[in-house]
């Protein structure tokens, strides 16, 4: 059944179709062993037709897709509505480009694509696909999870901006998926159990890559969903089992099935009838019974026995939706046999097999169709090209209106004084936009994993609220010591998950995807501790890659949260963010480049052609005059677009002997090492390095190596003012290393390369060699 939940606007109209009849039945499995083929020759001619003059391995999953035929086909061609959305498990992309082509959704020309350049992914892709996928998926487990932050986003749009779509949000998934610890993280966070239009559904297959799992358990599995507050509906026994299991014996055979190891069972799918006549009643008290239900069997049917699962019986599959509660998250363990109706079904390493040319003659036959004419449609008329074209019109979506988003300022004007930290500046930022811009600052909704009020997001938090489904009574308004207010209510913009890096980058994923998605353009900002951002990055790398637009604050950071200790100091998340794709990353020294800098990458958010953000921020005091902020106003904008595009000259001595280039925690650092240099003799230049990578793309640029400007170079590091080189930051050297080349310059990489100590700032920045005493002996050493 499926019900409306009047109060988070999560309405999940049905688009199946009626129950079908005897009829219906038979023309969607007709379907089903359409799609079967048509996925097993997309591969086929990938691998085996298609020509391969290196020879290198293409690759394809025949044996992954075969098991989701048929959850695939009942579910698109009986059960999807048009606002529903899948993530298909990656191995199973060449099922889901069959039925977009059997939809009309994808043209014939590229069933010969698959794993070419240009042509079908190896893993369903939102940006790359030319037919339409829902989700990204290829990295095991992400996927899996992306619908519940989907369902998030699109609950959170829906409350504050109204008009949004409804629909089901599910997952298929490989059961070896369910060993990654994202799948639980996101299960057992508190906030999903109340995510009713979430339903995974399980291809429970019992193979992993390299063997059968030998002791995977769907009772501890279902124990595990059920704990965590899901429905849970389990699919085992086709028609034909539970049709045997009521007969004389049946009860003895349903326990020998039910008992027997995974192993033991996938080797009975490789036996013959006579085989199976043999090894399948057991050594157990059920022997005899076993035996004398078999002898009744034709040797079709006893085959058919041992394979006839519940995720291959199509009527069994349309009974499980039927029963879903939409109240609360579903899963669904559907069991399969991997490789179902091939010939390498249930063989241990069918995981990248393929069929022979013979076998595919052979399957061609068995299922109606011509080899030679490999991509026959239904024909106009037939019940099966009826059901096809019902179904392509029943989820034919409108198209995603294009919305604007909202303008930003470029600089709100104040000029920060005293002493602050770049993490202060953060919240800071964000209440000033309430103030400047409000209309943008409605769209932004920050993230964090319980450390919205350590990373000084306490402001902000108070300010907008907390958003929730339903408005929550703040227990603790009346006290006078509390000063955080969680104001939990449909408005609210802060989302506030448990201490899982992955959850947040996740949900942020798809908070940033939601402009494509419903043309709904948000500005989502995530805050996680700097040293856990490699935990976090791979979901949010492949958040980004799906086309997710949004920005991840580490902090704090660096050696600089020096009484923490090593485990809590990261070293390597400068090198991380000028390296990955699809981002731009800024480590700002003072508060007016952060704001500048974070306006420049809320600009760049919620529309075509927009990009992510990764800003580094420090807990460390600095003295804000040390920025030197110009008053002209139009110095003042020359300033702030060298900050936004890289780094500026932060000081420029009249004869330098020697160049400084230093980014956020240790421009400090740097400038004291300047001031000791020229009471040496030595004049020193200070460049403030804002974002290492926009200045490695500008270096690229020059050399014709990628497109882009690089105008910054030239004021940052103008070549009349070459000079050899010492670069300092809070992270690995090699970060700022580059910077030598850009006038070839002899040069000093100073920064952390080894595990951090507990300490005092200056013990500690004394230790990796960072601080003033550092930086003024390198300069020394080049200067001679």
């Amino acid at each position: 059944m499926k019900t409306t939940d009047p109060l988070a606007g999560i309405a999940a109209p049905s688009g199946s179709e009626p129950r079908p009849d005897r009829t219906g039945l038979d023309a969607l499995r007709a379907v089903e062993q359409r799609v079967l083929w048509l996925s097993t020759a997309i591969i086929d001619h990938a691998n085996r037709v298609r020509p391969n003059p290196s020879g290198l391995k293409v690759g394809g999953h025949q044996a992954s897709s075969a098991s989701m035929t048929s959850i695939m086909t009942s579910l698109w061609f009986h059960e999807l509505g048009r606002d529903d959305r899948v993530s298909v498990k990656p191995h199973a992309s060449p099922v889901l480009h069959a039925i977009n082509y059997l939809l009309g959704e994808l043209d014939e020309s590229y069933l010969t694509t698959l794993r070419s350049f240009g042509g079908l992914q190896s893993y369903p892709s939102r940006e790359k696909d030319p037919d339409p996928v829902d989700y990204s998926t290829g990295s095991v487990g992400i996927g899996a999870t992306a619908p519940i932050w989907g369902a998030v986003a699109r609950r959170y749009v829906n409350a504050r901006f109204e008009g949004g779509t409804t629909g089901r949000q599910y997952s298929l998934v490989g059961d070896a998926e369910l060993d990654e610890g994202a799948c639980w993280e996101a299960i057992l966070d508190p906030g999903v159990a109340e995510l009713g239009e979430v339903v995974w559904i399980v291809d429970f297959n019992r193979q992993s890559l390299d063997r059968v799992v030998p002791n995977i358990s769907a009772t501890r599995l279902q124990g595990m969903f059920a704990a965590a507050g899901w429905q849970v509906v389990t699919v085992k026994y086709g028609r034909l089992l539970e049709d045997l299991f009521a007969r004389p014996g049946g009860d003895a055979l349903r326990a020998r099935i039910d008992g027997m190891t995974n192993p033991e069972y996938q080797r009975l799918l490789r036996c013959t009838p006579d085989q199976l006549r043999e090894r399948l009643p057991g050594d157990g008290p059920g022997r005899e019974a076993v035996s004398r239900l078999l002898a009744d069997l034709d040797d079709t049917a006893v085959d058919a026995v041992i394979r006839n699962l519940g995720g291959h019986d199509l009527g069994a599959l349309l009974d499980a939706y039927a029963s879903i509660d939409d109240t609360r998250p579903t899963v669904i363990f559907a069991y399969t046999v991997k490789g179902h109706g091939l010939p390498t079904a249930g063989h241990p390493q069918n995981h990248s097999s393929l069929l022979t040319g013979e076998q595919m003659t052979e399957l061609a036959a068995r299922v109606g169709m011509d080899a030679e004419r490999p991509w026959a449609r239904f024909p106009q008329g037939s019940a099966e090209g009826e059901l096809c074209d019902r179904t392509a019109a029943r989820l034919l979506r409108p198209a995603t209106p294009e919305q604007t988003p909202p303008p930003l300022p470029t600089d709100i004007g104040r000029t920060p004084s005293g002493k602050g930290t770049t993490q202060q500046a953060l919240g800071r930022a964000l209440l000033d936009l309430t103030r400047e811009a409000p209309e943008a600052a409605r769209h932004v909704v920050t993230v964090s994993p319980d450390v919205a009020s350590t990373t000084n997001l306490g402001g902000w938090l108070n300010k907008v609220g907390t958003w929730s489904p339903t408005e929550r009574r703040d227990w603790f308004a009346d006290d006078a010591e509390t000063i955080l207010h969680w104001r939990e209510q449909p408005s609210g913009q802060h989302i506030e998950l448990g201490i899982a890096e992955t959850n947040l980058v996740g949900l942020l994923g798809e908070l940033g995807a939601t402009w494509s998605r419903w043309g709904r353009p948000l500005m989502p900002i995530g805050v996680v501790y700097d040293p856990f951002v490699g935990r976090a990055l791979e979901p949010w790398a492949f958040g980004m890659y799906a086309g997710g637009q949004s920005i991840l604050v580490g902090t704090p950071s660096g050696v600089s949260l020096a009484p923490e200790g090593g485990a809590h100091q990261s070293v390597i998340t400068p090198s991380i963010g000028l390296e990955q794709p699809g981002c731009t990353a800024y480590e700002p020294a003072f508060a007016i480049d952060v704001e500048w800098c974070l306006l420049a990458s809320l600009a760049q958010l919620g529309k075509q052609g927009g990009g992510s953000t990764y800003l580094r921020l420090s807990t460390r005091p600095v003295d804000q005059s040390l920025a030197d902020v110009p008053a002209d106003p139009a110095a003042r904008e020359r300033r702030r677009k060298q900050a936004v595009a890289g780094g500026y000259l932060l000081r420029r001595h009249s004869d330098p002997a020697v160049t400084i280039a230093a980014a956020g925690a240790m421009v400090p650092e740097a400038l004291a090492a300047a001031d000791r240099l020229d009471d040496l003799g030595f004049g020193a230049d200070v460049v403030c390095v804002t974002s290492p990578d926009l200045l490695f793309r500008a270096t690229r640029a020059r050399q014709g190596l990628q497109e882009g400007a690089d105008w910054i170079l030239d004021q940052a590091f103008p070549r009349e003012r070459a000079r050899p080189l010492v670069t300092v930051l809070d992270g690995h050297p090699h970060t700022l290393a580059f910077l030598a080349g850009i006038n070839q310059v002899r040069s000093r990489a100073l920064g952390v390369s080894g595990f951090g100590q507990c300490g005092t700032l200056e013990d500690v920045h004394r230790y990796h060699g960072i601080d003033a005493d550092g930086i003024v002996t390198a300069a020394l050493d080049l200067t001679g």
